[in-house]
């Protein structure tokens, strides 16, 4: 079976962002890993100092996190899984101001952010699935385990928890949407994201400040 060059590529991009180490391939074989253990420190956890740093680390997490969205619609395309789960979201948001608590962030808006990254996750989801309905030489002929794909969100959730709560003041300062744009353009070019997951971005940082 024929494979998009353009599917292929950002489905292999999703799990070479340094979040996973899985290697997924469409069509043909049709072999999609499940993400393995993590051994190195993810691209988007590194941490950069300064506002502008901050602010980096956190479009660079949720890029990491934006990363796994092609996984969970591979695990999902063909099984009438929906591709809205209000139990598995009630479940990340209530972890995550747990999470916000402990690390000494405020739990209200960190719920706020992570209310974008849930439907910045869907977006891609549901786009993906729309090309693959369109076009089923692209669609992955096998699936991830979503158990283990959800094991790598929730690692990169809390990785995201801890820099929001570190970067409280940069948040409400009156020049965080600035720089927030910058940052986000920044990750933006260096993942080498298409027009999809570019969009996605945005959609998931729009409750970052303020």
């Amino acid at each position: 079976m024929h494979r998009t060059t353009s599917t292929a590529a950002r489905l292999g991009r999703a799990l070479a962002v340094g979040v996973t180490a899985a290697v997924l391939v469409l069509g043909g074989s049709g072999a999609v890993a499940a993400p393995a253990v993590r051994t190195a420190p993810a691209v988007g956890a590194a941490s950069h100092a300064g506002p502008y740093g901050q602010l980096r680390t956190l479009a660079a997490l949720s890029a990491d996190r934006l990363a796994t969205a092609d996984l969970v619609a591979a695990a999902k395309y063909g099984t009438g899984s929906p591709i809205d789960d209000p139990a598995r979201e009630q479940q990340v948001l209530d972890a995550v101001s747990r999470q916000a608590v402990e690390a000494g962030g405020d739990p209200e808006s960190t719920v706020r952010v992570f209310r974008d990254q849930i439907e910045a996750n869907k977006l891609v989801q549901r786009a993906l699935h729309r090309q693959w309905d369109a076009d089923p030489s692209s669609a992955p002929t096998e699936r991830p385990d979503l158990g283990k794909v959800r094991e790598e969100i929730n690692r990169v959730n809390g990785e995201l928890v801890r820099a929001l709560a570190a970067s409280a003041p940069t948040r409400t300062a009156p020049y965080c949407d600035g720089l927030l744009t910058a940052a986000t353009a920044h990750v933006r070019h260096a993942r080498g994201l298409d027009t999809l997951h570019a969009t996605a971005l945005r959609r998931a940082l729009p409750s970052v400040c303020g």
